[in-house]
């Protein structure tokens, strides 16, 4: 695998990464809620955006790419954030294994 360059000037997207937190509500359930664990830098392409009907609703969904600096706290699960739209992490990995950078596929449902 080749090493990936990346012009540093692309990543000027400014989003917030965020990890759930869980709080037990006491009635054996629990509650959750979004806390902010960074400010990244990312370059954003959209790969493909999909409709699909189900459960009697029609449904949109964007997938997308997010580039950004290797950090090792990012994890799926977690979410971006960026003027309020909110892109889910389904996957994380290290394009070329170098540890400089980490790219994310992440999905945007429609409102």
């Amino acid at each position: 695998m080749g090493v990936m360059f990346i012009d540093p000037g692309r990543l000027r997207t400014e989003l917030v990464l965020e990890a759930a937190v869980t709080a037990a509500d006491g009635a054996g359930g629990h509650t959750e809620s979004w806390q902010e664990v960074a400010t990244v830098f990312a370059h954003v392409e959209p790969v493909r955006a999909t409709n699909f009907f189900g459960a009697g609703q029609a449904h949109e969904e964007v997938t997308h790419r997010v580039t950004l600096r290797f950090r090792d706290d990012v994890a799926s699960g977690m979410r971006f954030v960026k003027e309020g739209r909110v892109l889910e992490i389904v996957t994380v990995r290290d394009a070329d294994e170098t540890g400089r950078y980490l790219v994310c596929r992440v999905r945007e449902e429609g409102r």
